[in-house]
């Protein structure tokens, strides 16, 4: 039971760091972002797919690829808006939801990998 309890607890850092990390650099670093900090949010949506146990699966799937799909959109809306209208908030936000597809896309295909691989054991 504590290493189950200890890879949810690395699994829980991984995500917060990343979270903060992504809303960070899209505050202040908005499109020059360094790429070794985008190399070090990639890593921790791998640790963050890897400790996702099999009972999350489903739920885990389902939220991040309702992320990937929502900021993605987001990003092409609020580019166009930026565009139309000069807004820098919009800037903001499109880095943002640029940053948590950097966390989140890797994440998600680990449990999905996971996923496939684990449905052919049975």
């Amino acid at each position: 039971m504590p290493i189950k309890y200890r890879e949810n607890l690395i699994g829980a850092w991984a995500f917060l760091m990343g979270m903060v990390l992504a809303v960070l650099v899209g505050i202040f670093a908005g499109n020059r972002t360094n790429p070794l900090i985008l190399g070090i949010m990639a890593v921790l949506g791998l640790v963050v797919g890897y400790f996702v146990s099999e009972k999350e699966v489903q739920t885990f799937l389902l939220a991040s690829v309702s992320l990937v799909i929502v900021s993605f959109a987001g990003i092409q809306g609020l580019f166009l808006d930026a565009a139309i209208r000069g807004v820098a908030i919009g800037k903001i936000v499109s880095s943002i939801l640029g940053a948590f597809l950097v966390l989140f896309v890797p994440a998600t295909i680990i449990v999905a990998l996971k996923t496939v691989f684990a449905l052919a054991k049975r």
